[in-house]
């Protein structure tokens, strides 16, 4: 997650809710969701008499910051296998850590009410807008972070998100549909707070997307979408069919380019767009800024299959 907390002062059912800290190891199991714990194999969605019934199974993997491993790192996500087929992150804002704030806090008790409120289809009513006001509003911890939810019902996947959490589509080998971040100023992603003046569910940029069989949907928090480009996802699905091995094989991609000072991530292609480069006498060399970013990476893949 970016460090900076945005300050007007500076430019403007059956669920399953982890932070990394709730799993007995450091390299996380990607986790396989059913509908009951009477073992269907996928989360299945109630057709209208026009469209085919499908159904969404998921897999998810977390790998935190290499500094944060002990405390589990600052990402959280949730997922639902009741009707509303429910999936979010949300990435703590680690600038909090300044202020001696636990920038965890806030993203595990977002995704925390996120799930309270999914149990209560009255509140939800099917719109991710509405979960994120919700949330946002019981959300009682300092701090702040970005999110993102989405919701799958009858075959179409509605989208919420506040700053720089992603979500990709990808079908038939092609990226069909991305969210792109909103931010103040580079590495200052909107964010929902605990501060007085903050963004909050009317900022989200809302979409919708009808979805297929064989589609498949990634979502993450910025540690995977700032060092994995949109081919290298394509290229990840094309070649793992399984959702739980999909999800582990693009956080460990995402990982190994963080690392790596050499890799012309996505990250470092933005910052030099925005100006932040080496030195001029470097650059006389034929040098310039690369290297991943390093960050709490979280993976959620979801394959779209007919019931």
């Amino acid at each position: 997650m970016a460090i900076s907390i945005f300050r007007p002062s500076v430019s403007r059912p059956h669920h399953f809710l982890y932070s990394a800290n709730s799993i007995n190891s450091q390299k996380f199991s990607s986790i396989s969701v059913t509908k009951k714990p009477s073992f269907l194999p996928c989360a299945s969605s109630d057709s209208a008499p026009t469209r085919q019934e499908v159904s969404l199974c998921v897999g998810t993997y977390l790998i935190p910051h290499p500094n944060k491993v002990e405390k589990g790192g600052e990402d959280a996500f949730f997922v639902s296998s009741d009707n509303g087929r429910v999936i979010a992150v949300a990435d703590g804002v680690s600038g909090w850590a300044e202020k001696n704030v636990d920038p965890a806090l806030f993203s595990r008790e977002l995704m925390a009410n996120v799930s309270s409120l999914v149990g209560n289809k009255e509140e939800a009513k099917y719109d991710p807008q509405i979960l994120i006001k919700g949330a946002h509003a019981a959300t009682s911890s300092i701090g702040s972070a970005t999110a993102i939810v989405a919701m799958f019902e009858n075959g179409i996947l509605k989208i919420a998100s506040v700053g720089d959490c992603g979500l990709r589509i990808v079908r038939k080998g092609q990226m069909i549909f991305s969210t792109f971040p909103q931010e103040h100023y580079f590495d200052c992603p909107y964010q929902l707070s605990s501060e007085a003046v903050t963004q909050t569910y009317l900022d989200a940029i809302i979409s919708s997307v009808d979805l297929k069989e064989g589609d498949t949907i990634i979502m993450g928090s910025d540690g995977l979408f700032d060092n994995v480009f949109d081919q290298e996802i394509v290229s990840v699905m094309t070649t793992h069919d399984n959702v739980s091995n999909a999800a582990k094989a693009l956080a460990e991609l995402a990982k190994n380019h963080s690392v790596d000072i050499k890799f012309d991530s996505p990250y470092s292609l933005e910052a030099r767009e925005r100006g932040f480069d080496v030195p001029w006498w470097k650059k006389v060399f034929g040098m310039k800024l690369t290297g991943g970013k390093l960050d709490d990476i979280t993976v959620i893949v979801g394959k779209v299959k007919s019931s």
